[in-house]
């Protein structure tokens, strides 16, 4: 008859042999959790390797193995002619906890914890998981377009640097940021220098550090009536208070601000200057100066996103808000390399050189090391000119899904929606010209294989809107998606 212990442990020990760890491994690591949990206490006798041998079903040279692993690290002592007694060192992990738990579940990990924590409804993730082979997103790049074979050549010539190590070990990387200035000192009508320059992995990471710089407990912030949801997110887990001001086809109601608020009671405005976001308005020249002017006067802050200023398909792009900024109003945020892989796809802050200076001192907290591979290879794509060549290649394209989807709207939903042709951008803001219910039309489109994500769903008493992304979208998937869109909407009215 086999002892408790042996019982016990054929309870507790299960294993695999197609996986990669081997199966003694496997093994002494569940004895250990065992030990840990307290199912096995100090002083217990192991069985010997011929009995564990036939409890388990494996070669008594595995059970060999397994003891001296367990020995090796200190939870048993093996003694000749005597047997396998269990240890407790004192420099292992304190003793978990199972007097609640069942036999079979000493293998599961904790569901929840033993203490309490501040847990953030702001943070609450608004992904869901659907089936539908198609989805509308909020103006993303299309990652097929992205160079595969071009790429992996410029990263593994990169990586065979001599130079690279050393710059691991710096603690700035001039080069980079030396070449990110001149593309944008030469694109965005800058005279910026690298002082005036913090990168980081992507705009809601800068828009975080800026946040941590700028946001106080019930500070006010102002945003657009309809604004965009991650950057709300960001300034309400900062302790904001956030006001919202009127936007209309001219940008933001900038009078708005000056009749409603007085000096001292704003700490900063967000604004997408180039495009709003969602509805792809611009913000007025004439609105430009009286937002730079208002803010020097009641000293606040403006935070101006310039999420999407590479693609533009007509005419100059309307050069940014903190370009002409003399008096250090205006901090700008953007991005780098969105014809590249995401995972290539850089942030940057444009500030006064005192803000930037605090920036990279959270920066460092963050994400202390960077990643040189991507800042080196970006570096030699600006100075060589690839950079520039992929995205006006990529607009091209863009540009003509656009041009795409509106005779695709126009042909389908001509006198049900409403919408305005931007001049770049990857997305269009549709308004129902009669009021339905958003959510229904989601439910319908993905009953039809297409989905709609709530956070591209705009709906209030004033506003029955979306948000489509076309970016992602070849020609012929803008041709089936409308009609599966139209689809959804015949049925919900």
């Amino acid at each position: 008859m086999n002892s408790p212990v042996s019982h016990l442990l054929k309870q507790l020990i299960h294993f695999d042999k197609l996986t990669a760890q081997p199966v003694y491994i496997q093994i002494a690591q569940q004895v250990i959790n065992a030990i840990q949990r307290g199912y096995l206490t100090k002083g217990t006798v192991l069985p010997g390797t011929r009995v564990l041998s036939q409890v388990l079903k494996i070669h008594r040279n595995t059970v060999v193995a397994v003891y001296d692993e367990l020995a090796s690290q200190g939870w048993v002592n093996i003694i000749p002619n005597k047997g396998t007694f269990v240890l407790v060192p004192e420099q292992t992990t304190a003793k978990i906890k199972a007097t609640t738990q069942h036999i079979e579940q000493a293998n599961t990990y904790s569901k929840t914890t033993g203490f309490p924590f501040q847990s953030s409804f702001n943070l609450a993730s608004n992904v869901k998981i659907t089936t539908a082979k198609y989805s509308i997103n909020e103006g993303l790049p299309d990652l097929r377009l992205h160079p595969v074979h071009q790429f992996s050549r410029w990263y593994s010539a990169v990586m065979k640097r001599k130079s690279l190590v050393r710059k691991w070990n710096q603690s700035s990387y001039a080069m980079f940021e030396t070449q990110l200035c001149n593309y944008l000192n030469a694109t965005r009508g800058f005279h910026i220098q690298p002082n005036n320059l913090l990168s980081t992995r992507s705009t809601e990471m800068s828009l975080y550090i800026v946040s941590q710089l700028l946001i106080k407990q019930n500070d006010v912030v102002l945003v657009g009536h309809l604004s965009h949801y991650a950057s709300n997110m960001i300034f309400q887990q900062a302790g904001a208070n956030i006001k919202t001001i009127p936007v209309d086809e001219h940008g933001l109601d900038v009078d708005y601000i000056k009749t409603h608020f007085v000096k001292g009671s704003i700490r900063c405005v967000y604004v997408c200057a180039h495009r709003h976001y969602p509805t792809t308005a611009t913000l007025s020249a004439e609105r430009r100066i009286k937002l730079l002017a208002l803010a020097k006067a009641y000293q606040f802050a403006i935070i101006e996103d310039d999420y999407d200023y590479d693609f533009q398909f007509e005419g100059s792009a309307m050069l940014p808000m903190a370009s002409a900024d003399a008096n250090g109003m205006v901090i700008y945020l953007g991005k780098l390399g969105q014809s590249l892989f995401p995972s290539f796809q850089v942030g940057f802050v444009v500030a006064p050189e005192n803000l930037a200076s605090e920036a990279k001192n959270y920066l460092k907290l963050l994400d202390k090391y960077g990643d040189v591979i991507q800042e080196q290879m970006l570096s030699e794509l600006i100075s060589e000119g690839e950079l520039y060549r992929l995205l006006k290649k990529n607009s091209l394209v863009y540009k003509q899904r656009r041009d795409g989807l509106c005779r695709e709207l126009t042909q389908h939903f001509q006198d049900v929606l409403h919408w305005e042709v931007p001049s770049g951008g990857l997305a269009l803001w549709l308004q129902f010209k009669s009021k339905i219910s958003l959510v229904q039309l989601a439910e319908e489109a993905e009953k039809n294989d297409l989905y709609l994500p709530n956070t591209t769903l705009y709906q209030d008493k004033n506003t029955c809107a979306i948000r489509f992304g076309f970016g992602h979208f070849n020609e012929a998937e803008i041709d089936l998606v409308v009609k599966k869109l139209k689809i959804a909407y015949d049925a919900v009215i």
